[in-house]
């Protein structure tokens, strides 16, 4: 994985799994990240419902990046910032998506 040493690797594993612990216990207070989707096109309004999700929690959502994995699969990464009930409700909006594969939190502490 590229670290000179255990302790470091440990040290950023259980880094990223306290941010991890704290998006999913907590319900109130601000946290920042990104959300990355993964979907097909093969769903007929697919990508203007994710787009129109963004729009929706705008109060949380910083920009957002769309990906051409391949001919029908894309990926959206959505950087986020404020209340984490805010955040979590636009993840489960979007994982609700029919066409939507796969959807990852990933917390970052502000």
């Amino acid at each position: 994985m590229g670290y000179e040493s255990r302790s470091k690797a440990a040290h950023d594993a259980f880094r990223s799994f306290i941010s991890e612990y704290r998006w999913t216990s907590k319900e109130v207070g601000e946290i920042a990240g990104t959300i990355t989707l993964v979907y097909y096109l093969d769903k007929p309004g697919l990508l203007n419902q994710i787009v129109e999700a963004q729009h929706k929690f705008e109060n949380v959502v910083m920009c957002s990046m769309h990906v051409h994995l391949t001919k029908d699969k894309c990926m959206e990464i959505i950087a986020v910032k404020g209340k984490t009930s805010n955040i979590r409700n636009l993840s489960h909006e979007l994982m609700t998506k029919k066409g939507v594969k796969e959807l990852e939190f990933t917390a970052i502490a502000p």
